[in-house]
């Protein structure tokens, strides 16, 4: 499927089959406000699936049929009572702006209500301060229908489209207050000052104004990450041409262009060192704390920084097609996603504030009807009201996720979205590939073993030289390079052919030849059994076999691959936190069973083929548990897909990455842990933010029902309520990859 960002309104042609939009909107304020967008987007004809974010205040609209146009979309969040809006492709925006506002309206409504506070306190403290009243309602006016009107706006079309939401709550409740202070001033005798509750209404609109303004600040936090990544991009790039830099803007580059990039300077495109010898700074992409050093053919990204030397790159990609901008995309995609536990909370949240609404009239009802007290009855439902503003339960989980996904990022993990973090909890079995994943997926060629009679180690390295010279796969590399220092020269070859899995075929030297694993060569009918002990026992083999013009074993190339510095403490810590490893390769018995030794993984499976890994992986998932797959190859996609989690590392094929739920931007196993970790930790931040969320209203609404909360208390607590929800998820933001120490299972 692909993902585009369309900003709304947009004339024009309507999207693609399978094309997701992204659409902002505004107005949005609890959970009841995104069941009802949801609800109002799915009534558009075409449409198949909807998922609308609070804390991203964003729309993930699937549109299944051609007759959907974005001005649709926009119409039916219009009808709905809320604003579409524009998105960056990236969330780029600084939320300062609004947030200024939005404190300019706390402190004018703090300065009008601070003369009534002061007035209540006297009165609690048995010093009577109280103004006059017509001075209080003076003061109480402008902060209830002034300041408070986005409550009316938003609650009024919330009532219009018989739904309800925290608006509607607070509009209720704050207007009963006035109203009700309002009458008893008209109706005092003259000379009389009565019993007046301006004070709150005006304190709580402060309060929820307080606690919207800390939400808004606090939502900013969460797409910090997301927002950095986005300004990793330059807006220009030195291009040369024809010996002369010339700053051009960077939309205007065109793949082979050759861009040069100074010490202290953002590389502006993914490319190709040509010329210059420097050291990079990775780490906003990858988590690489230390700067990489990048000489002529070494590959470079864009959005890293160039901390030495001048360098000359050809760009190899451009603008949507960059690692930085597929980067973003996945962030962008995991934030804006909906985890299993939230559409359970956004049902909940669909009938809470009708449910309130009438317990509010319950409570009111009652304490009239069984204490003869309207005034009591009037301020406990109020009090009811604003207690139960499910603004926190809307909050809990995408804020979570945004963080958690945000910082993950910031330390190479790309995580694809909420259900993914949601079964990385649950992991409790993770298979390895070997060659690439555990291993430095650079072998060297140890020993060429001729095993036929007139076959000599020259002539064996000549022609699997010759048979790999196209080929990209590690082995073929090393052999390449074996080749070349030997002095030996390849000879032409045609009908090459790879075998994915067991190797090539092809002709050399006027021979018929198969070269690769065991299988190839049990397959093509030749029998090595003869070679007998000659060969290593714990060393990966490559067979070179002869169809034509005769059928026998010419010999075998060995190799060695370097096991990965923290490949160990990566198994130990899964190890120690009960998570069962297990090793998938193509590799022979022997070889798979000395590194699997070496690492302490769990059980070996040798000799496998892309389509036994899936096997292996179905196999382990029969036995109980969640299964994740960690793989670099294009023989690893099978796996990845077949697993209930598939772990790529960003270093590996694009293949293995667009299976995978979560990628890994740098080949570091230790990186598979610490995926675990985060996704643990934001699943109990999610959890405890619910908790809390629940708990303000289970313990808040008996209280106030029986006349033991003050509405002004209520509002602090409700601001409370989502201010503490979006701090505990901000403390994500302190996480960091866990080196070697265990990570247990949340």
């Amino acid at each position: 499927m692909n993902t585009s960002t369309i900003s709304v309104p947009v004339p024009g042609a309507p999207p693609r089959l399978g094309t997701t939009l992204d659409i902002g909107v505004g107005g949005m304020t609890c959970a009841s406000c995104v069941r009802r967008v949801e609800k109002a987007l799915l009534r558009v004809p075409g449409v198949s699936a909807v998922a609308v974010n609070l804390g991203t205040e964003r729309a993930r609209v699937e549109a299944a049929a051609d007759r959907v146009t974005p001005g649709q979309l926009a119409e039916a969040i219009r009808n709905a009572g809320y604003e579409p809006r524009a998105t960056a492709a990236a969330e780029s925006r600084d939320p300062a702006p609004g947030s200024r506002r939005q404190l300019l309206d706390v402190l004018i409504a703090a300065a009008l209500s601070a003369p009534l506070l002061a007035g209540m306190a006297g009165h609690l403290l048995g010093r009577p301060a109280m103004l006059p009243g017509w001075v209080q309602f003076a003061l109480a006016t402008p902060v209830q229908f002034w300041l408070g009107f986005r409550f009316y706006r938003a609650g009024w079309r919330a009532a219009r489209a018989l739904s309800g939401n925290m608006d509607l709550l607070v509009a209720t409740g704050t207007s009963a207050a006035w109203g009700l202070s309002v009458y008893a001033l008209l109706a005092a005798p003259a000379g009389h000052q009565p019993a007046l509750y301006f004070e709150t209404s005006a304190l709580l609109v402060t309060f929820v104004l307080l606690g919207k303004w800390l939400e808004s600040r606090a939502k900013g936090q969460t797409a910090s990450a997301l927002r950095a990544l986005a300004r990793l991009r330059p807006d220009t790039a030195r291009l040369l041409r024809d010996g002369t830099e010339l700053a051009v803007p960077l939309d205007s580059l065109r793949v082979g262009d050759l861009v040069v990039v100074r010490p202290g300077e953002r590389i502006p495109v993914d490319g190709r060192v040509l010329e210059g010898n420097g050291h990079v700074d990775e780490s906003m992409l990858t988590g690489e704390s230390l700067p990489l050093e990048k000489a002529p053919g070494a590959r470079v990204t864009g959005g890293s920084v160039n901390a030495d030397g001048r360098l000359v790159i050809e760009t190899a990609a451009i603008g949507a097609e960059t690692t930085l901008a597929k980067i973003v995309r996945l962030v962008e995609s995991a934030q804006a996603s909906k985890a299993p536990v939230q559409r359970l909370v956004d049902r909940v949240s669909a009938v809470f504030v009708p449910v309130v609404l009438l317990l509010a009239l319950l409570t009111f009802a009652a304490w009239w009807a069984l204490a003869g007290d309207a005034t009591a009855a009037v301020l406990n439902a109020v009090a009811m009201m604003v207690i139960a503003c499910p603004c926190a339960l809307g909050l809990a989980t995408p804020t979570a996720i945004m963080v958690g996904t945000g910082v993950a990022a910031r330390h190479g993990i790309l995580i694809r979205d909420a259900e993914a973090l949601e079964r990385a909890r649950d992991v409790r079995t993770v298979a390895f590939d070997k060659t690439g994943t555990l291993t430095e997926g650079r072998p060297e060629v140890t020993a060429v073993l001729p095993l036929a009679e007139g076959a000599s180690a020259g002539l064996v390295l000549r022609l699997a030289a010759s048979l790999l010279h196209g080929s990209e796969h590690p082995l073929a590399d090393a052999v390449r390079r074996r080749a070349a220092a030997d002095g030996v020269v390849p000879a032409a070859a045609t009908s090459f052919r790879a075998l994915p899995g067991r190797g090539v075929s092809g002709e050399a030297d006027g021979r018929e030849l198969v070269l690769g694993s065991l299988r190839l060569l049990r397959e093509s009918g030749l029998d090595p059994s003869a070679s007998g002990d000659a060969l290593p026992a714990d060393a990966t083999l490559s067979w070179l076999g002869q169809l034509a013009p005769d059928r026998r074993v010419l010999g075998a190339i060995a190799f060695a691959d370097t096991v990965k510095p923290t490949a160990r403490a990566a198994i130990q810590a899964l190890r120690d936190a009960g998570t069962a490893t297990v090793m998938l390769t193509g590799d022979r018995p022997e070889a798979a069973r000395a590194v699997a030794g070496a690492l302490g993984v769990g059980q070996a499976f040798a000799g496998l083929l892309p389509e036994d890994k899936a096997g292996a992986i179905a196999t382990l998932r029969a036995g109980g548990g969640v299964v994740a797959m960690v793989g670099d190859g294009i023989n690893d996609a099978p796996a990845l897909a077949a697993a209930d989690l598939g772990i790529a590392m960003g270093s590996g094929t694009d293949a293995a990455m667009s299976a995978a739920a979560i990628t890994l931007m740098r080949g570091d196993p230790l990186l598979v842990p610490a995926a675990l970790d985060i996704a643990r930790r934001t699943h109990a931040k999610i959890r405890q933010g619910l908790f809390w969320a629940f708990a303000y209203n289970l313990v808040g609404i008996p209280l106030a029902a029986c006349g033991w909360l003050d509405p002004v208390i209520a509002g602090g607590a409700m601001a409370l309520s989502s201010v503490s929800v979006l701090g505990n998820a901000l403390l994500l933001r302190r996480w960091s990859p866990p080196r070697s120490a265990a990570v247990r299972p949340g």
